[in-house]
C-alpha cells in the first residue's frame, strides 16, 4: 500500500495487509490507475481518517459506505469533504440533525477532520472508488481492512460510541465478534441520506447520546461543531 500505515493501528492492521485479498486489492488498484482511471481519493489520503484518528483516541466511531466519486469531494474521511468542496446531500442532512439535537449553527463547508482530530473515527467500508462509479471497489478487499479496524476498537475495554446509520453500516457492525456485549454503545438510525433520513435519521439525537455516554464514563464530550 503506498500510504504507510499509522504507527497506532499497526498491530491491528499490519497482519491485514499481509494477506492475499489486500495484496490482491494493492494490484488491482494498480492496474486500474495505470489504464487511466481516476481513483477517489488519491493516494496519499486514503489511510486518513486512520493517521487523524489513532486507535487508541478513538472514542465515536462513524461507519460510511465509500467514498465520495466526484471530482474533488473525497479526502479519506467518511461523509467529510475538504474545504471549499459544497457539502453534499447527506452531509447536509447530518447538519441539520446537528442543529436540531445541539442547537449548533449549521457550517458552510464540509470538513469533519475537526472531528477526526477529537477521536471521531470516519470510516468508509471501501476507501477507494472509480470516479463517478458508486461501490465500484466494494468487494475488493478493503472490507477485510476495515473489518478489522472496526474490530480492533471494538475489542478494546474502553466505552465507545458507534453510530450506525444504514442497514449498510449495520450489517458491517454485525460482522464483529462481541460488539453488542462490550462496554460500548451502538446507536442505530437510517442514512442520513434525502431518500432515508426523514424515516428516522431526523430526530434520532445520536450527538447528544454519545455525549451523554462520553461523559459518563469519563472519557469527554466531542465538540460537534465542525
Amino acid at each position: 500500500m503506498a500510504t504507510p500505515l499509522p504507527e497506532s493501528w499497526q498491530p491491528a492492521l499490519a497482519p491485514v495487509l499481509a494477506t492475499r485479498p489486500l495484496r490482491a486489492l494493492g494490484g488491482f488498484l494498480n492496474t486500474e490507475e495505470a489504464a487511466g482511471k481516476a481513483i477517489f481519493p488519491p493516494r496519499g489520503s486514503r489511510l486518513r481518517a486512520l493517521e487523524l484518528t489513532p486507535l487508541d483516541a478513538v472514542k465515536v466511531v462513524i461507519l460510511g459506505q465509500d467514498p465520495y466519486h466526484g471530482p474533488g469531494q473525497a479526502h479519506g474521511l467518511s461523509f467529510s469533504v475538504p474545504q471549499g468542496v459544497k457539502p453534499p446531500p447527506s452531509l447536509v442532512n447530518i447538519y441539520k440533525e446537528l442543529e436540531a439535537d445541539l442547537g449548533l449553527p449549521r457550517p458552510s463547508h464540509g470538513n469533519l477532520e475537526n472531528w477526526a482530530r477529537q477521536g471521531v473515527l470516519l470510516l468508509n467500508n471501501a476507501l477507494t472508488v472509480e470516479a463517478g462509479q458508486a461501490g465500484s471497489h466494494a468487494g475488493k478487499g478493503w472490507e477485510d481492512f476495515t473489518d478489522a479496524a472496526v474490530a480492533a476498537v471494538a475489542q478494546r475495554d474502553v466505552p465507545t460510541v458507534f453510530l450506525l446509520w444504514g442497514s449498510h453500516a449495520q450489517k458491517k457492525a454485525a460482522r464483529v465478534p462481541g460488539l453488542a456485549d462490550g462496554p460500548h454503545l451502538v446507536l442505530k438510525a437510517p442514512h442520513p441520506s434525502p431518500l432515508s433520513a426523514h424515516a428516522g435519521f431526523f430526530g434520532c439525537r445520536h450527538f447528544s447520546q454519545a455525549n451523554a455516554f462520553l461523559e459518563q464514563h469519563g472519557r469527554g464530550a466531542i465538540d460537534w461543531q465542525p
